[in-house]
């Protein structure tokens, strides 16, 4: 069976189509591009429905792509959501409400989560900044440990200015856990470093265990913890979260279910 001159042509210029999408690096429309002809002649779409289906799979693997580079980056260390978030007696569900929005971001507002270990700051924290990567914004979340350490090597091997670029970045930088752990003089600098270039530019969360009053003694230098305060909160929400620790109501209920089962067999 012999094949028509329009078909050759056809065929030639499926190709050369095909060719154009990949050369502009458009490889997932090129990929799709079978399909969406067969699926424009099998439902009669018009040109500009399959053309506009055509770059919809490009722009979706191109928004795929982004979202996974921004997680990647983000280095959240857990998959919470704010829907994950049981609401502890103290935690001011009217203020969550408001930072879930996310327009704490547009303002360069600053959050601090403060309360004892267990009571949710870390999965609140870590639910906000889901909500912002999923949003666009870049994230990233590190410990104040973390941090501090990664300023001293910086520092040791010439890339201080480096460092602090990175930090000062994200539209939401995500510090965990400050507190916890006494941080060596270097690291509580380099802390406050750090927030003083966001300063009024980006937003910062903050967990910590310490009172506010408490800071000083957190940090072991009352001048940098009076400096790093006035700029934290001067555009800041505080959330106090009191209530049970979330491992140890867990614990309490898988007791309560062994003991009830203990209780079902003996009776």
């Amino acid at each position: 069976m012999s094949t028509s001159p329009m078909q050759v042509s056809e065929a030639r210029r499926f190709q050369q189509l095909r060719g154009h999408l990949s050369y502009l690096k458009l490889n997932h429309a090129a990929e799709a591009l079978n399909r969406v002809l067969d699926q424009a002649r099998t439902e009669r779409m018009s040109l500009t429905a399959a053309l506009e289906r055509l770059l919809e799979i490009e722009a979706e693997a191109t928004e795929a792509r982004k979202l996974a580079a921004r997680e990647r980056f983000a280095c959240l260390p857990e998959p919470w959501t704010l829907a994950d978030f049981a609401a502890q007696p103290g935690v001011d569900e009217k203020l969550i409400r408001a930072l879930a929005t996310l327009r704490f971001l547009d303002d360069a507002f600053n959050v601090l989560f403060v309360g004892p270990p267990g009571v949710g700051k870390t999965m609140l924290s870590v639910a906000l900044g889901r909500a912002a990567v999923d949003a666009g914004h870049r994230v990233c979340f590190t410990t104040a440990t973390e941090l501090a350490a990664k300023c001293h090597k910086a520092a040791l091997e010439g890339r201080w200015k480096t460092c602090m670029r990175f930090f000062a970045g994200p539209k939401l930088l995500i510090i965990d856990e400050l507190g916890y752990l006494p941080l060596p003089e270097d690291g509580a600098s380099a802390l406050f470093q750090v927030i003083n270039q966001r300063y009024l530019k980006s937003s910062t969360i903050l967990t910590t265990n310490a009172g506010i009053a408490d800071w000083a003694g957190a940090f072991g230098d009352a001048t940098v913890a009076a400096a790093m305060l006035d700029r934290l909160l001067h555009r800041a929400a505080v959330a106090r979260i009191d209530g049970p620790s979330y491992r140890l109501r867990g614990h309490q209920n898988q007791a309560d279910a062994m003991r009830k089962g203990v209780n079902a067999r003996v009776s």
